[in-house]
């Protein structure tokens, strides 16, 4: 049974093999929304080790193969469930990398005047990426409204295992605010 967390609340993984589902429906402002998910893989000093630990729709899948992106969902809404998905393989995680961020950015929202506020039902989920069952899953309920990216959630090493913390820590900027921040 998958447990519904609330920000801040944190959860054991006890798995090498899981799915990081990104979902989210759009306003009815006629216009898509184009969100998109990565993660940052971060050193003990909370930064990438190298540009390549930055996975997105232009960097598909991370040095070590650990995690990977199903790609650009450019409009949101076009599924009843993850509209992008990253695939991470715990097991082959670089020895480099503590945690893993996992972030949602608003693309070219300055040109379209969007944000988090005109963005419905966006949620975070773990499942297990063999059986599919659903370990946890975070809705993002705030209403953000002039926020364009969002650090949903982090894994993190505790002694030797992972797990997931629910953030829900958002900002304006978009993606270059993260880089800026994780580079």
């Amino acid at each position: 049974m998958a447990i519904n967390l609330s920000k801040g609340q944190r959860v054991d993984i006890g798995l090498q093999k899981i799915g990081v589902g990104l979902g989210w429906d759009p306003a009815k402002t006629g216009q898509d929304f184009d969100l998109d998910a990565s993660a940052f893989l971060l050193g003990a000093n909370n930064k990438i080790p190298t540009d390549e630990f930055f996975v997105f729709y232009n960097n598909m899948s991370s040095p070590d193969g650990a995690v990977t992106s199903s790609g650009d969902d450019r409009t949101g809404g076009n599924s009843d469930g993850d509209d992008e998905t990253l695939m991470l393989d715990l097991s082959r995680v670089d020895q480099r990398i503590e945690q893993i961020i996992f972030t949602v950015t608003i693309h070219d929202y300055e040109t379209r005047r969007q944000n988090f506020g005109q963005v419905r039902n966006s949620f975070i989920r773990i499942y297990d990426a063999v059986s599919g069952g659903e370990i946890c899953k975070y809705e993002l309920d705030e209403d953000f409204s002039i926020e364009t990216a969002v650090e949903f959630g982090r894994l993190y090493k505790r002694g030797g295992a992972w797990r997931f913390e629910a953030m829900g820590t958002a900002t304006t900027g978009g993606l270059q605010s993260f880089v800026n921040k994780y580079a």
